[in-house]
C-alpha cells in the first residue's frame, strides 16, 4: 500500500508542477561523448533546458526538446525568448542571480514570443523571479527547488557559521581544502532527521526519483538509498574539483557566479546562442508520441535517466519507445543514458542486441561527473 501511495504522489507532483529548475546532468561530459556537429539532429528530454542550450554551442543542425511536462518546455521557452530579444545582462540577472527587481518588465517584453501554454504558466509563476521572500531565488522554487531549499536549511542550521563554511567549500582550490570544509558539514548533516527524510518516497519524488528507482537502489547498494546518497555526496564534495561545480553551487547559494555557471550564462557564448535559437523546436509529449508524429533520421538521442524507471513502471511503453527510436535512427546513431543503477539490465535483450556500448569511454568520464548522483552513464551506438 505504501508503494502504491508513493507512486500516486510521484505522479501527482510530476503532473502538476515544474520539477526541474536546472538540469542535473553534466553537459561537459555529454559533449565529449556525443561529438556533436553541423549534421547533428538531436532528440533530447528537455528537463530545465540548460543542456539544450549548451548543445547549441556545437552548432548542430537541429535540436528537438521533448518533455511530457509542458512546464519544463515553458521554462526553456522563457530562456530562449530572453536570449532572442533581451541583452545578456538581463538573462544573467534572471537565470544567473535567480531573480531581479525588474522581472515583470522583462517578462512583459518577451511574453508574446511564448506559446499559449507557456504564457499561461508564467502569467501565474513569474513571481518565482521576484528575488524576495524567504525563498528569494528561482532555484528554490518548483519541486526540486523545494528540496534544495530544505537541504540548504539543514546544512546551514546544523553547522555553526554554516554559510561561511559553505562558501569556503565552494571556493576551495584543492581537494584537500574541500575535504577539510566538507567533513564538519557531513558530520552535522547526516543525522537521524536527514536519514529519515532521504528514505521517504514523497521527499525523493520532489527531485524526480520514483519508487522503482528507490527500490533499485535499496536492492543494489549495501546501505540502501540513504547510503547511496551519502556516498555520492561525499565523492562529489571531496574527490571532484568544486570551483566550477555550478550544479551544487546554485542549490546551496541560490545563484551562480559569472565564473561558475552553465555555458548558456557565459557572456562569450551569448551571440552564438542568439543566432542558433531557431534550431530548437519544443514538443510537450512523450518520446514515442514525438517520433510517431515527427519521423526522421536522427543522429543523437539523449534520454537522461527515464529508461530505468520506465522499465519498472511500464515495460510495454519502454519496448514501444525503443521500437520508434530504432525506426528513426540509422547505423551509428548515438544514444546517451544515465541510471541510478550500475548496469543497463533494465533494457530488454532485443534492445541491447542492437546496440554497441562504450564503457571504456563512459567509465572514466563518469568519475569526472560534477553532479555525482547517478550510478552509471551509458553511451551506445545503433548497429
Amino acid at each position: 500500500m505504501l508503494k502504491i501511495a508513493a507512486e500516486k504522489f510521484f505522479h501527482l507532483i510530476h503532473g502538476n508542477r515544474l520539477i526541474y529548475n536546472t538540469c542535473w546532468e553534466d553537459p561537459r561530459i555529454d559533449r565529449q561523448l556525443l561529438q556533436l556537429g553541423a549534421e547533428s539532429k538531436i532528440v533530447v528530454i528537455t528537463s530545465a533546458g540548460c543542456n539544450v542550450l549548451d548543445y547549441l554551442l556545437d552548432d548542430p543542425e537541429e535540436i528537438h526538446a521533448v518533455d511530457m511536462n509542458y512546464r519544463q518546455n515553458a521554462l526553456l521557452e522563457l530562456k530562449m525568448a530572453m536570449v532572442a530579444v533581451r541583452d545578456f545582462k538581463d538573462l544573467f540577472a534572471m537565470f544567473g542571480g535567480g531573480g531581479c527587481d525588474h522581472y515583470q518588465e522583462i517578462y512583459r517584453s518577451v511574453r508574446e514570443r511564448l506559446s499559449p501554454p507557456a504564457q499561461n504558466f508564467w502569467d501565474r509563476k513569474i513571481t518565482y523571479f521576484s528575488g524576495r521572500g524567504w525563498r528569494r531565488s528561482f532555484y528554490w522554487r518548483g519541486a526540486a527547488g523545494d528540496f534544495a531549499w530544505v537541504f540548504r536549511l539543514l546544512v546551514l542550521g546544523k553547522c555553526k557559521n554554516g554559510q561561511t563554511v559553505v562558501n569556503a567549500l565552494l571556493d576551495s582550490e584543492t581537494l584537500e581544502a574541500q575535504t577539510y570544509y566538507y567533513q564538519p558539514l557531513e558530520k552535522k548533516l547526516w543525522n537521524k532527521t536527514v536519514s529519515w527524510l532521504i528514505r521517504q518516497p514523497w521527499c525523493m519524488a520532489l527531485v524526480g526519483v520514483p519508487q522503482p528507482q528507490i527500490d533499485l537502489l535499496n536492492r543494489t547498494h549495501p546501505e540502501g538509498l540513504g547510503g547511496f546518497v551519502q556516498e555520492k555526496l561525499r565523492k562529489v564534495m571531496t574527490e571532484t574539483p568544486i570551483r566550477d561545480n555550478y550544479f551544487w553551487r546554485v542549490y546551496l547559494n541560490g545563484s551562480y557566479t559569472p565564473e561558475c555557471c552553465p555555458n548558456y550564462l557565459k557572456a562569450e557564448n551569448f551571440e552564438k546562442l542568439k543566432s542558433n535559437i531557431p534550431k530548437v523546436k519544443l514538443h510537450s509529449r512523450t518520446i514515442t508520441d514525438f517520433l510517431t508524429n515527427h519521423p526522421g533520421s536522427y543522429t543523437h538521442f539523449i534520454l537522461l535517466d527515464h529508461q530505468d524507471w520506465l522499465a519498472w513502471h511500464n515495460p510495454q511503453d519502454l519496448e514501444e519507445e525503443w521500437h520508434y527510436i530504432f525506426q528513426n535512427s540509422r547505423p551509428g546513431t548515438k544514444i546517451l543514458m544515465r541510471s541510478v543503477g550500475l548496469h543497463v539490465d533494465f533494457l530488454p535483450r532485443q534492445v541491447t542486441s542492437r546496440l554497441r556500448f562504450f564503457p571504456d569511454q563512459t567509465t572514466p568520464l563518469h568519475h569526472q561527473d560534477r553532479v555525482g548522483t547517478y550510478g552509471s552513464l551509458h553511451l551506445a551506438e545503433v548497429q
